[in-house]
């Protein structure tokens, strides 16, 4: 089987996947056993209780036939849902036994297509954009006599401390300037403030609240709440087209929380009684007090945490001590969160862990990221073998995002110039995807170490800094082909050299880049360019970085490289020009995304033949309801051939549309959308869409197509309101009526265990059936039932009551009742979806 049983492989929504089985081509069929494309299955399985998921265990189970091309068993498939699958091949041979390759099931990462490229990350503590964000020290003030005085006579004394809409003026520096996309916040909860608060204003680790806003970072104005100053800086990161990340504890609350007061049956407890402190690497965190996640409501009370943070905005989680919560509990906290935010991050934190259960987390525990540990690893051995690591994992399980620096650790900038410039661009140029992420104060070379218990200094505005170094980095991992997913990356320096190499090749004719960086800060080294290396960087290579070429002297195999030291250079054969590229990459891979959810309504992946992804990106950005209707109407045998082809052939035929425009300018009146269509939200700016669904509830970031930005909105049915947020317009959403109309009139909506089915035969004979087969509702409910009288239309007689029905199964009993029923469908005929 390739790849090889018990392996790991890492996909984005739209790519295709292969699998291989060498077995007989005759007297038998190769086979897969995969949960792949059913994602909602694997939801519910993981939200389930312990109780039900034995029940539920094989229904995200399906096999599907391989073909031979000649040499082996053959599936390609296209992955057009993000989460962790599993899959492997077997051979059933014409006596129908089935053979399986030695080895555990191959797990299979797909993850959300937004976050393929362009991941840079700027972490920002709240509380240091205040009055401490220009100095460069802060430590005098603190000494203050006064305070002193104070202190030692009980008081509590906490100075101002930065703001929410402080921070938010700092976005365009941030985002449009630096190029950073992804602003990352430590927590914003409360704090201690006089119980167990260590430091001048207690750390935010020690959270109060999991859901509310710590009042020091809210301005009083009169008229906003501190939800409604969050959201605020939400939507103005997401106007300048960033996410948002927000910083959770989940392992511990502070000392005196709201849990701690209401559940304190949730705590650990000492052999003695007293609360128990977590701590790491010989440490204590004495102004914690660590959760006992044996409790299911617990568990569920930290999911409807990050359900609200994400509601507010919220793109993405640093899951701060993440492997000290078992993997079982991050699997229905996570899954309950896709459910209804299915692009949402999981940044595991994972430094102190063991690696196993990192690689758990993020495979089985639905996580997406973790932390990546180069920003500990210094001389040239170090390094490579890191990276060397790094290069496997990011395969296998994920990216691992290389932050410069932490809130944990002493300041780059500390130890010089030199060694912050090059440590950045270090972890910038060698990381996957863009994942490259440093703390607020970096650029202007804070020398101040972020102390969460404090309110440090970020030395803004100082005429020596990073800033315009740190921009160009994040253009080029923004726009460079090769630093998106799909690059190839590869050592091409000597283990233990001084001077790091690594050669990235993108997946398009885009030129290579070779990066070079002398891991010493303290002396200048040589590196070996062969003729193999000099042959595609040309002639005259240049640096992206826009520095002076360092100097190339020729050798009897090719060149020596000289770099000063802490030198670091990203070599091309020519500049790199393309300003926005990469934006419009993600543009495209989101519209490919968007497109292959719309066909996968029809058909499984594997049934989608190969395609070239910008032809099909461009099909739906053009007219997403012509591609809508194309892919209702299209034939499925063309699509195996070739998709692009026939889905352009049923677009020209015109067919009936299946799917209704809206807008803004709709949201005064109710809009009726017939049975089975999509709805196509459509806007001139970027906006997120919520559409209020108890059964089926929908939250969605807007895509660009042509002319503007939409959001397509599944089938569904029911009365239902929508919520439209403009991005960078304010956080008032418009809100608007639909009615998804059902292909049949039910006598009830609601959950469809609760629905009725009403079926004549126009001469007397009814069925009145619950949806719940095995419940009598009212005296009118009768799976048959007559009137046998001519003359009177009330002569009723019930023939059949009720039916009960279990399937036997490998020696179970699954009723087939409301516990098992997935949906029904009320006819004529009326059928019911057991699982």
């Amino acid at each position: 089987m390739h790849p090889a049983p018990g392996g790991r492989v890492v996909f984005h929504v739209g790519d295709r996947l292969t699998l291989r089985l060498e077995a007989p081509a005759d007297g038998g069929v190769g086979m897969v056993r995969t949960t792949l494309g059913r994602r909602d299955r694997l939801l519910t399985w993981a939200q389930a209780s312990d109780r039900d998921r034995p029940r539920l265990a094989a229904a995200a189970w399906r096999d599907v036939a391989m073909r031979h091309d000649g040499q082996a068993w053959v599936l390609d498939c296209v992955v057009a849902e993000a989460g962790f699958f599993q899959a492997k091949t077997f051979w059933r041979d014409d006596q129908g036994y089935t053979h399986w390759p030695q080895g555990d099931n191959l797990g299979i990462t797909v993850l959300p297509a937004r976050w393929r490229c362009g991941n840079t990350i700027y972490c920002a503590f709240v509380r240091q954009f205040g009055a401490a964000r220009s100095a460069a020290t802060t430590a005098d003030d603190l000494r203050d006599g006064q305070l002193a005085v104070l202190d030692r006579h009980g008081f509590t004394v906490i100075p101002p401390s930065g703001t929410l809409r402080q921070l938010a003026a700092c976005v365009p520096h941030i985002i449009d300037r630096l190029g950073c996309r992804i602003l990352h916040l430590l927590p914003v909860c409360p704090t201690p403030t006089t119980r167990a608060r260590f430091g001048r204003y207690g750390s935010p680790y020690a959270g109060q609240d999991l859901t509310a806003i710590d009042p020091a970072l809210v301005e009083f104005d009169h008229r906003s709440t501190g939800i409604e100053q969050f959201r605020e800086l939400a939507d103005t990161v997401h106007g300048h087209d960033g996410a948002l990340f927000l910083d959770m504890a989940l392992n511990h609350t502070g000392w005196g929380s709201a849990l701690q007061e209401q559940h304190p049956e949730w705590f650990v407890r000492n052999p003695d009684g007293t609360f128990h402190s977590p701590g790491a690497w010989g440490t204590v965190w004495e102004d914690l007090v660590e959760l006992d996640h044996r409790h299911p409501e617990l568990v569920d009370t930290l999911a409807e945490a990050l359900i609200t943070w994400c509601q507010r905005g919220v793109d993405g989680f640093r899951c701060d001590a993440g492997y000290m919560i078992p993997t079982p509990v991050w699997q229905r906290i996570t899954a309950r969160v896709h459910a209804l935010f299915p692009d949402t991050v999981f940044l595991l934190e994972g430094l102190g862990g063991a690696w196993q259960a990192t690689e758990d987390l993020l495979t089985v525990g639905g996580m997406q990221w973790a932390y990546s540990e180069l920003f500990q690893n210094y001389s040239g051995d170090e390094v490579a073998s890191y990276l060397d690591h790094c290069l496997d994992q990011q395969q296998r399980i994920g990216p691992l995002i290389h932050y410069s620096e932490t809130h944990d650790n002493p300041r780059l900038a500390a130890r010089g110039r030199t060694w912050s410039l090059l440590r950045n661009r270090l972890c910038a140029l060698t990381s996957q995807g863009g994942g490259f992420g440093y703390t607020a104060g970096v650029e202007w070379l804070a020398t101040e170490r972020v102390e969460v218990h404090q309110a440090r200094g970020l030395n803004w505005d100082a005429p020596d800094n990073l800033v315009d170094e740190l921009a160009a980095l994040g253009r080029l991992l923004a726009d460079h082909p090769a630093f998106r997913d799909d690059a190839v990356c590869r050592r091409v320096s000597a283990a233990g050299a001084q001077v790091y190499m690594m050669q990235r090749q993108a997946a398009d004719d885009c030129p290579q880049v070779l990066v070079v960086a002398n891991t010493d800060p303290d002396h200048g080294h040589d590196c070996l360019l062969n003729d193999t290396i000099l042959a595609w960087l040309g002639p005259a290579p240049v640096d992206l970085l826009g520095q002076k070429l360092p100097h190339l002297t020729p050798t009897s195999h090719g060149a020596r490289l000289r770099l000063p030291a802490g030198g670091c250079a990203c070599l091309a054969a020519a500049a790199w020009q393309a300003a926005d590229q990469g934006q419009a990459y993600r543009a495209a891979r989101l519209q490919l995304a968007a497109a292959v959810a719309i066909l996968t309504r029809r058909c499984e992946g594997e049934a989608i033949g190969p395609f070239a992804w910008p032809r099909l990106a461009a099909l739906l950005a053009a007219d997403p309801i012509a591609f809508i209707t194309a892919a209702h109407h299209v034939d499925l045998d063309a699509v195996a051939r070739d998709p692009v082809a026939a889905l352009e052939a049923a677009m020209d035929a015109g067919s009936y549309p299946m799917a209704l425009a809206w807008n803004p300018a709709d949201a005064g009146r109710v809009v009726p959308v017939p049975a089975d269509h999509w709805l196509v939200c459509r806007d001139k700016v970027p906006f997120r869409l919520a559409v209020d669904d108890p059964h089926q509830p929908f939250n969605a970031r807007s895509l660009p197509v042509d002319g503007g930005h939409v959001v397509l909105v599944p089938p569904r049915q029911g009365l239902r309101t929508l919520h439209l947020h403009r991005l960078g317009h304010g956080p008032d959403p418009i809100s608007a009526t639909i009615h998804f109309l059902p292909r049949h009139p039910i006598l009830s909506e609601g959950d469809p265990a609760e629905g009725r089915f009403l079926l004549t035969n126009g001469r007397g004979a009814m069925a009145r059936i619950p949806a719940d087969l095995s419940t009598v509702v009212s005296k009118y409910d009768a799976v048959l039932a007559a009137n046998l009288d001519t003359r009177w239309p009330v002569d009723r007689h019930v023939f059949v009551k009720r039916l009960r029905a279990w399937l036997l199964i490998d020696g179970f009993n699954v009723p087939l009742d409301a516990t098992s029923l997935v949906d029904s469908s009320p006819g004529p005929v009326a059928r019911w979806h057991f699982a």
